[in-house]
């Protein structure tokens, strides 16, 4: 599968377009057939080295890119439930979104009701609920 992925960090010049295997999902996982990816500051911070250091985020090196996503299910793992194969879905605060597929934690997945549109459900993961945290949290 196609995926945009950095082998060194720093700026955007890193970003290359790799040829690597598509995940298989382990337990507990979905494999998403990515539509959207977002775009957010926690890609740029993962990109530069910002996390190279972060135990909350890992930044194994190579990386690819992208922590927000949306898309269909493709194939489920073992002990996934209320899930199924085309299900419409978006998620966050998971890395690899900046490719052809990736495999999420089931848990983190959210099913996109018919009438949303893919890129604003894919969109409204990390930015929605940053919003809400900060307004119903801080």
């Amino acid at each position: 599968m196609k995926a945009i992925a950095i082998t060194r960090f720093g700026g955007p010049e890193n970003f290359e377009l790799m040829d690597m295997p598509e995940p298989i999902p382990a337990v507990g996982e979905a494999l998403v057939k990515i539509e959207y990816a977002g775009i957010n500051f926690i890609d740029i911070y993962m990109r530069s080295g910002k996390y190279a250091r972060s135990n909350t985020y890992q930044t194994p090196l190579p990386m690819t890119i992208g922590m927000e996503g949306g898309g269909t299910v493709a194939a489920l793992g073992e002990g996934v439930t209320g899930l199924k194969i085309g299900d419409r879905v978006a998620y966050c605060i998971v890395r690899g979104s900046y490719a052809a597929f990736a495999a999420v934690p089931a848990w983190r997945l959210v099913k996109v009701p018919q009438g949303v549109p893919m890129p604003i459900a894919t969109a409204l993961m990390l930015q929605g609920f940053t919003a809400h945290y900060l307004t119903h949290s801080a």
